[in-house]
């Protein structure tokens, strides 16, 4: 495929895009009805000045990363909720790639900010990666990059993660023990002892106490 295919492929789409019911053409139908001027002539007059921005404009970074995500996010669910299974498997693979190439820039970035025109070829590398073509960046970086190391160190990777997981459950399970069995212990010492019960004296025993046995008289007094 040259690349007048590859321009006239995504000629298309975007006719294509412009002809569907949307919110983007909605805003666009109005556009052309109060200014006369054509959806298309509008989307490409966007688009041009959507990349000076990226290249002069203040929050480039921003912009670019919405252009990396809005559309591919829109088109997921839409493939999520068709019955057609490739466009899952379109998707799913710029996301791979996308989450790599975000994990990479986390640690560049502070090089690349300083590089001229950074936001416009990281935008034009995110548009290549979601392009409709055979071979967009995502299934080309996929295939040769990323498919190849995962299924060199997949079993190592699994081993990993289950050793992990299972270590932290483990870890959870301690703590989750050692918690209650504080609990338990700081209500025991929290808890007061129930007074103690005195019985209080009978009133026959009261009675047969204040009763004094009756004396019998000396020999004194016999005589």
């Amino acid at each position: 495929m040259g690349l007048l295919d590859v321009f006239t492929s995504i000629k298309v789409k975007a006719e294509n895009f412009l002809n569907e019911k949307n919110v983007v053409t909605d805003f666009l139908g109005k556009l052309e009805e109060k200014t006369g001027i054509k959806k298309k002539i509008i989307a490409a007059g966007a688009v041009s000045l959507t990349g000076l921005y990226l290249v002069y404009g203040y929050g480039a970074s921003l912009v670019c990363n919405l252009i990396g995500f809005v559309y591919p996010a829109y088109y997921s669910i839409k493939a999520i909720e068709s019955l057609n299974k490739e466009d899952d498997t379109k998707w799913l693979t710029y996301w791979v790639v996308y989450g790599v190439f975000s994990l990479g820039e986390f640690f560049s970035d502070i090089f690349l900010y300083w590089f001229p025109f950074y936001y416009a070829f990281k935008c034009l590398f995110l548009l290549w990666c979601m392009a409709p073509m055979s071979w967009n960046g995502s299934q080309i970086i996929y295939n040769k990059v990323v498919r190849p190391i995962f299924l060199r160190h997949e079993a190592t990777v699994d081993n990993m993660v289950s050793d992990i997981s299972g270590k932290a459950m483990s870890a959870a399970e301690n703590l989750t023990r050692e918690v209650l069995s504080s609990l338990v212990k700081n209500k025991s010492i929290v808890t007061p002892a129930p007074p103690e019960t005195r019985s209080l004296p009978s009133s026959s025993g009261e009675t047969s106490s204040a009763k004094v046995a009756p004396s019998l008289p000396s020999e004194e007094q016999r005589v």
